[in-house]
């Protein structure tokens, strides 16, 4: 897996290009395009909304859904973007850039928090370890409704 914390975007261009060839897959402008709004936008992004705002921004190129699904699936397998399942909403995803950090997700409009906490770290490793584990990755998603979605 690549390590994209707190590379350039002319770097992870780079590393991009290479995973492309050694999937036999070719670089486009349209590849490019899907990576560079990922970098730029911080953000969570469903496969739709990443193709609206590349759309948008780089409307002089013929880019596909297909091609963004594609491209997305690419990246993630390959440890250069995550996905947070929305069950039947689908995936939204992020560059892998960012420091380590957990998520709580709105299950009425689908609002993503990112949030660190020290206290629940130090568990997760305390129980790994109480368990006979070493604790080498995890993934932290909680589920609730957000207070704008309360109040409505």
């Amino acid at each position: 897996m690549l390590e994209t914390k707190n590379l350039s975007f002319k770097k992870l261009l780079l590393e991009f290009k290479q995973l492309l060839k050694n999937n036999g897959l070719k670089f486009t402008a349209q590849r490019e395009a899907i990576l560079q709004t990922l970098y730029n936008h911080p953000k969570h992004f469903t496969p739709e909304e990443l193709y609206d705002l590349v759309k948008k921004k780089h409307p002089q190129l013929n880019t596909g859904i297909t091609t963004v699904y594609r491209t997305l699936n690419l990246l993630e397998e390959n440890g250069f973007a995550t996905s947070i399942s929305l069950g039947i909403q689908g995936k939204k995803f992020e560059l892998a850039n960012k420091e380590h950090h957990d998520h709580i997700i709105c299950e009425k409009c689908g609002k993503i928090v990112e949030f660190e906490d020290e206290e629940i770290e130090h568990l997760q490793h305390k129980i790994a370890q109480e368990n006979g584990f070493v604790l080498t990755n995890h993934l932290m998603q909680l589920y609730g409704i957000c207070k704008e979605c309360q109040e409505n």
